[in-house]
């Protein structure tokens, strides 16, 4: 009794201090990922906490199930115009950009930090793809506003690249336990893993908007509905051998591009989630971390930072996106924001459970290079926008919206839009009543 309420006392404290943190971060501009991971590091082993978290087939279960959340809200949260006006950039980004980087950070890792070949490749399999906690956040939430191809492009990349990553690292893991399987069988897994989790994902979105809107289950009810949707969703497509982070993020695209009942409501109840999620995993993350043990490898990990964000990072973007029309500033945009996050450590946490001997050291040299990324990235996106003039005015819209629910089951909706000062609808004036 006494040792739960402990943990429950201790899990509430950390997110409070994420939270009040979080609002003092926002007004000097700090990365809040960057935030949440410090107070995980405050609270741990080597922190003022004290805290000894080293469990990593838990840290692993909760980084996933988190990742999952972030990934179901995405793709309700995207829209199918910016597939229409990015995919093929995107995935283009998504699968050979990935695979340049990889294989650049991969072989500067085997002469950095010494480890065997296979053990390199996954240190450029782990910080391949970018995360797309921090590039959504950091687009959508951090107040600048960039052309919508671009913006596109980047969050379908950071929504889609994490298959890849995580079959490069299943792969790699496999061949250092049990050697390379033959080409057909590599293919065969790739295959299973993308086809799988695309089909099942777009099916199971589908049958989750029909569910939605027909079983007019109380309102209550359908963000529950949605939630375990989405997890059973996520962990049957991996029983299946299908990729179910990819299925997650499928199924939410296709309801989030579909007439939903009580649209507004889930889309509220998914992001408050997602930062929930975010929350969590990081500071996790941050206590699963021992920094006593950096000083062997801060060097060699800050060295594959550099490379990673001035070499392997634009090398993949300006390959990839040769073929489509932007600009070079543009491609300088999005090779900056590239931002590293929570996938890269939960995907250097599988040599560990794989137990691969170099596995502590695939994961803190991971962990170093995710902080030097959202640091020095997530903390120049505004100014490297507006230094490369890709700053654009932000549309008019709505800026609240309001369910009503009236008699007939109609969906109806009050939305508040704000008047231009100099708008002639703003030159009305109501007289008071006498």
């Amino acid at each position: 009794m006494e040792t739960a309420s402990t943990i429950i006392l201790i899990g509430s404290s950390l997110l409070i201090v994420s939270i009040l943190t979080s609002y003092l971060a926002l007004r000097i501009g700090t990365p809040l990922l960057l935030i949440f991971l410090g107070v995980g590091l405050f609270a741990g082993i080597d922190g003022v906490g004290g805290i000894s978290f080293n469990d990593a087939d838990s840290a692993f279960l909760i980084g996933s199930i988190a990742l999952a959340v972030i990934l179901f809200e995405s793709g309700l949260d995207t829209k199918l115009s910016s597939y229409r006006a990015a995919a093929w950039p995107a995935l283009s980004l998504a699968t050979f950009g990935v695979a340049i980087t990889s294989g650049v950070i991969g072989v500067a890792a085997h002469f950095l930090l010494g480890l065997p070949w296979i053990e390199s490749f996954l240190v450029g399999a782990a910080v391949s793809s970018t995360d797309a906690a921090a590039v959504f956040f950091l687009l959508r939430v951090g107040g600048i506003t960039i052309r919508d191809r671009v913006r596109s492009t980047l969050e379908i990349e950071s929504g889609s690249n994490d298959p890849t990553a995580i079959l490069l690292t299943a792969m790699l893991v496999e061949a250092a336990l049990h050697g390379w399987g033959t080409p057909l069988e590599l293919a065969g897994f790739l295959v299973k893993q993308i086809a799988g989790g695309a089909v099942l994902g777009v099916l199971g979105g589908a049958v989750l908007a029909a569910f939605i809107n027909k079983a007019r289950l109380d309102p209550g009810l359908n963000p529950v509905v949605t939630l375990a949707f989405a997890l059973f969703l996520f962990a049957g497509t991996n029983e299946l051998g299908g990729s179910g982070f990819l299925a997650v993020y499928a199924a939410g695209l296709v309801a989030g591009n579909v007439k939903l009942r009580g649209a507004l409501g889930l889309r509220q109840f998914h992001s408050g989630l997602t930062w929930l999620s975010q929350i969590v995993m990081f500071v996790m993350l941050g206590l699963f971390a021992t920094p006593h043990d950096f000083g062997a490898i801060a060097l060699p990990a800050l060295a594959l930072a550099v490379l990673l964000i001035l070499l392997a990072r634009p090398l993949a973007v300006w390959l990839c996106l040769l073929p489509f029309r932007f600009s070079a500033n543009e491609k300088t945009f999005m090779a900056w924001v590239g931002l590293r996050g929570a996938v890269s450590m939960l995907l250097a946490l599988v040599p560990i459970l794989g137990g691969l001997p170099g596995g502590q050291v695939i994961f803190n040299t991971a962990f170093l290079v995710v902080i030097v990324s959202l640091a020095v990235q997530g903390w120049t996106i505004g100014p490297m926008a507006r230094w490369l003039k890709l700053i654009v005015p932000p549309r008019r819209g709505p800026v609240e919206r309001f369910e009503l629910e009236l008699p007939g089951g109609a969906d109806q909706e009050m939305v508040a839009y704000t008047v231009h000062p100099k708008s002639p609808a703003g030159q009305f004036q109501l007289e008071p009543f006498d």
